[in-house]
């Protein structure tokens, strides 16, 4: 397996006079240009000291420099850690200070809502956005990142050149990132991530999606695995061009974009296809002018051909992940010949555990193993059991948690995955369920319920709460406390609108319904959740 930092370092070379970043409609970076400003933040990391395993937290929106920051931290040997710029200000805090991250990337106006929180490792933060340096916690830091252009000039008086780029190929087995999948209550969940997970999956992905230079539209969240992997890290490594939305589209901008970037792969997530699906197919299918057997074929495949005209003309394989995709959308996907695929996978994984391509792909499943699976079941076919995995692409555990790292493997070495599944005759894998109370998002994002609880159970009219995913959409059942009761009118309203001024967007709850009777617990006294669906 080679390394991922010598297969950028080959694009680099190679290519190194086509785009590689670009935010769409703004400023772009060539191969060799962001190889060119890697090393100028390699300039300054040295004069600051910066060791390597050392923590460089990322807390912005996706954008073209936001690339260019994750890859000057890991080329460098130091870890990266990528935090949602969604999160409140407080839980981002959290999160910088739990991976005791001693420089910061982040968007100015992310940084104006958190630079009254006390930060005792940092020393700097820098814009995402641009050149500027937001804070500095004593002249050095502020004299390293002025003066790194001029010790950059007088390192190459002859300027850089693709040449002169040498990333380690000898890290595969060091931290890389840490890649958090919950905010700030509790324990937070840092998983640790070798370079050698990321290594695999640009292998795998070369080998089963494509393995030449494209252009890729990248709409996800580079600080959730799935977009880092599979719109950054992979297509970097294999000579893509990428080009940034900045955030979660509306329809017209994402069509927009495909027509101009033309792509043959998109990766995607279930809200973005079930609202193209809303807006073209379904209109489409529901004005079929005849409904004949032969007819019918022709028409289905008609208008497959209109919506991926829609997407570019050039789409070969349409990549949905993070969560599962309504069973019938799928089936009007597969009927009019859409070349669309489910995966599977999580951010322990980095984040792929099955993947198969159309033509392979069996509707229904999301895809086959990449790499080992089992299915803790008497009978995997049919009775669901837990999927478990190995394979170098899982995490080497979660940082400070003891108690997460106990529950992460079997007995005999198994990473357990905590969803049901089963496996047909065929090596295909079928998601049944999930044991954790985790809830997937439309948007792919991770939602704890216990942590909104948390939110809610600290409001004075809140005795105790149970949150449920109900029909794609959060749903709180609070039994209130009549004493912290002032409006008994809007008492739902006014409980979810304050839990919700602390929750990031994706995690808003869309209804609070107050029960009158104390929720019903175990022996060990936990909410019975399962009551409650």
């Amino acid at each position: 397996m080679i390394p991922y930092l010598k297969k950028l370092e080959e694009q680099i070379r190679l290519n190194g006079s086509i785009t590689a970043l670009a935010d769409y409609g703004g400023k772009a970076y060539t191969y060799a240009s962001l190889a060119e400003q890697i090393e100028l933040y390699h300039v300054f990391f040295e004069t600051i000291g910066l060791q390597k395993g050392e923590k460089v937290a990322i807390c912005a929106r996706s954008c073209a420099r936001w690339g260019i920051c994750f890859l000057a931290v890991n080329t460098y040997g130091a870890v990266a850690v990528p935090i949602l710029a969604d999160f409140t200000p407080e839980s981002a805090a959290v999160l910088v200070n739990h991976s005791e991250s001693v420089l910061l990337v982040t968007d100015p106006d992310i940084w104006e809502r958190m630079k009254e929180i006390k930060f005792p490792k940092l020393l700097g933060v820098m814009s995402c956005r641009n050149e500027e340096l937001l804070y500095n916690s004593d002249k050095a830091v502020d004299a390293a990142w002025n003066g790194r252009r001029q010790l950059f000039e007088a390192r190459y008086p002859d300027g850089f050149r693709p040449e002169d780029v040498s990333y380690s190929g000898e890290w595969e087995d060091r931290l890389a990132i840490i890649n958090y999948t919950s905010g700030s209550t509790g324990d937070p969940k840092g998983v640790m991530l070798p370079y050698k997970a990321m290594s695999d999956i640009v292998e795998q992905c070369q080998q089963i999606i494509l393995n030449e230079p494209d252009s890729l539209v990248s709409t996800l969240p580079m600080a959730h695995m799935y977009g880092l992997a599979m719109e950054f890290i992979y297509p970097c490594c294999t000579g893509f061009t990428i080009h940034f939305l900045g955030k979660v589209p509306s329809p017209s901008l994402f069509m927009e974009a495909l027509q101009t970037v033309r792509p043959r792969l998109i990766i995607t997530v279930p809200l973005v296809m079930e609202k193209i699906y809303q807006a073209m197919v379904e209109p489409m299918l529901a004005s079929q002018p005849f409904r004949m057997p032969g007819f019918n074929s022709f028409y289905y495949k008609s208008v497959g051909k209109r919506v991926e005209k829609a997407l570019g003309g050039r789409v070969q394989t349409i990549i949905i992940g993070g969560a599962p995709l309504n069973w019938d959308i799928e089936c009007a996907f597969r009927k009019i010949g859409l070349p669309y695929v489910v995966g599977y996978g999580m951010t322990e994984a980095c984040p792929l555990i099955a993947l198969a391509m159309p033509g392979q792909f069996v509707a229904g499943s999301c895809g086959k193993p990449i790499h080992e699976v089992r299915i803790d079941s008497s009978d995997p076919e049919t009775i669901p059991g837990e999927i478990q995995t190995k394979g170098p692409n899982l995490c080497i555990g979660y940082l400070k948690n003891d108690a997460a790292n106990a529950k992460a493997l079997t007995h005999d070495g198994w990473f357990r995955t905590g969803d049901l599944g089963t496996l047909d005759s065929g090596g295909n894998l079928f998601i049944r369920g999930r044991i954790k109370a985790l809830i997937l998002s439309a948007s792919g994002q991770n939602i704890y319920p216990e942590e909104i609880e948390q939110y809610l159970d600290s409001q004075p009219a809140v005795t105790e709460s149970v949150v449920l995913d109900r029909d794609g959409k959060i749903i709180a059942l609070v039994y209130p406390n009549p004493a912290g009761v002032q409006d008994p009118d809007r008492l739902g309203e006014q409980i979810r609108e304050a839990a919700n001024q602390r929750l990031p967007q994706y995690s808003h709850i869309s209804k609070v319904e107050l029960v009158d009777m104390p929720l019903e617990r175990t022996a060990k006294g936990t909410i019975k959740r399962h009551l409650y669906h």
